[in-house]
This record gives C-alpha cells, sequence and structure tokens, in this order.
C-alpha cells in the first residue's frame, strides 16, 4: 500500500494541469455561447418580441432588380410577397398580378393565364435552401434545439455598420451566421454555405437588410440585397409592408389562383 501512494499522487499531479485546462475551456466555451445567445434574444426583442416569433403572416410590396455577374439588368419588377411560418410563400410579379409563383411545404408552382405547372426543381431548391437558412427558422427552430451550437465570433463591419457576428450550427451540421448592429440588434446580414450537388464546391448565399422603418410595430428593411459567393444576384426596394392580415381561406390554394387567372 505504501509503494503505490507516491505512485497515486504523482498520477493526480500529473493529471491536475490537464483537468484544469479541460475544465478552462469548458468555461470559455459555455460563456462564450451564452453571449451568442444574449445577442440573438436582443435581435428578437428588436425585431419585435413575441409578437414576431408569434407573426400570423406578412406581405411585402415593392420593386425587384436582378443582376447577372454582379451588373444589373434594364429594369424592375414589381411583386407582392406573402409569408406564412412555417413553409408557405405566395409571390406575384407584374401590374395585374396575374404571374404567381407558389412555394407551399416542399413543392413550388407557377400560376399564369396559361394555368399551373411545376417550377423547376432548381429553382424550387434555390428557394427551399434559403427558407431552411432564414433567420425566422435559425430563431424559431434551431435556436430551441439544446442540442445547436452557438458560437460568439466577435464584432465585424457589415453594411457600414458595427455589429456582432453570431453562428448558430444545427443538429445536421448546418450552418447559419447573422451579423447584428450593436446598437440596434436588428439584423444586418445573413448568410449560410451550401455545396453544389453537381460541381460539390461550396457556394455563399447571404442577404443584407438596410434602411428599416417601423410597420405596424415590426421593423422591416426596406432594402435587401441577395448575394451569391459575393456577386449581387437580386436588390428588392419595399415600398410598402404589413403584417397579420386576414386572408381568403383560398389564398394559399394553387387551384384557386389557377381558376382566377387562366382565361
Amino acid at each position: 500500500m505504501r509503494k503505490l501512494l507516491p505512485v497515486a499522487l504523482a498520477l493526480m499531479l500529473l493529471a491536475g494541469p490537464h483537468a484544469t485546462q479541460t475544465q478552462t475551456t469548458a468555461d470559455a466555451g459555455q460563456k462564450n455561447a451564452q453571449q451568442a445567445r444574449a445577442a440573438l434574444d436582443a435581435m428578437v426583442q428588436a425585431l419585435g418580441g413575441p409578437a414576431w416569433l408569434n407573426m400570423k403572416n406578412q406581405m411585402r410590396q415593392g420593386y425587384v432588380a436582378a443582376f447577372e455577374h454582379g451588373k444589373p439588368e434594364p429594369g424592375t419588377t414589381k411583386y407582392w410577397e406573402f409569408h406564412a411560418w412555417p413553409d408557405h410563400d405566395r409571390i406575384e410579379y407584374t401590374e395585374h398580378r396575374d404571374w404567381l409563383l407558389f412555394y407551399i411545404g416542399r413543392t413550388g408552382w407557377e400560376v399564369t393565364y396559361k394555368g399551373k405547372a411545376p417550377l423547376p426543381q432548381e429553382q424550387v431548391d434555390d428557394t427551399l435552401r434559403r427558407r431552411d437558412h432564414s433567420i425566422e427558422t435559425a430563431v424559431k427552430l434551431w435556436l430551441n434545439d439544446p442540442r445547436t451550437i452557438l458560437i460568439y465570433e466577435g464584432q465585424r463591419l457589415a453594411a457600414r455598420h458595427l455589429a456582432d457576428q453570431v453562428t448558430l450550427i444545427s443538429t445536421g451540421n448546418e450552418a447559419v451566421t447573422i451579423l447584428m448592429d450593436v446598437q440596434t440588434h436588428l439584423p444586418l446580414r445573413r448568410t449560410f454555405q451550401w455545396r453544389d450537388p453537381v460541381y460539390k464546391d461550396k457556394n455563399l448565399d447571404a442577404e443584407e437588410y438596410d434602411d428599416y422603418h417601423t410597420i405596424d410595430g415590426f421593423p422591416t428593411p426596406f432594402t435587401i440585397t441577395r448575394f451569391k459567393n459575393d456577386e449581387m444576384t437580386r436588390e428588392y426596394f419595399l415600398v410598402h409592408a404589413s403584417y397579420n392580415q386576414e386572408l381568403p381561406v383560398d389564398f394559399w390554394s394553387v387551384e384557386a389562383a389557377e381558376r382566377r387567372i387562366k382565361k
């Protein structure tokens, strides 16, 4: 027994620094995650708090400009965009609102005077990918999962504003990075990466939010800019927005839209 005591003591002394270092690392990681959550909680409160979390639907009206390789294409298109959590989106184009796109669940439909037709799968995948990595999804789904990893990455510049940067990593190993204004706590930029199914290379999808106005109690960005691999692809200019509208019972019906538009 006496011979074993020095050996045991030596093992404890050797293990001591390693155990202390492990505990210090764990404490630092926990503190970092708490800082990330605090930044996200402040963002939710800035967006409207419980009212934003329980929002029934939203509508945005304005003009969209398209870009090819970062260069603007001629003209803009008028649009109305409706969204209801978690998976209903409807977009109407033209002055007569007779060109409609529906994204219901995991499907996509186009409705014109010719009738309805399924959207190209690549276009559907692109829209659903952004929906799956939206700020709304990150907050309402990922943030409520205790297994989601939260990382506070310090302060960065976004749209000429100083911002807190937080990355959320889901249980499916998907990541979303959000930059929030350090003063207003409103989101300025959202990014995520995705791998091209054909070429297997990674792409960066980004949205920037600017020119906030408060509508129906909700801060609303009146300029939204989309990027792919740092090249501008779309820019949306809002002229009106509304929330929690009473929509017709058949508003999300593709067939009802087809009957109304089809000549």
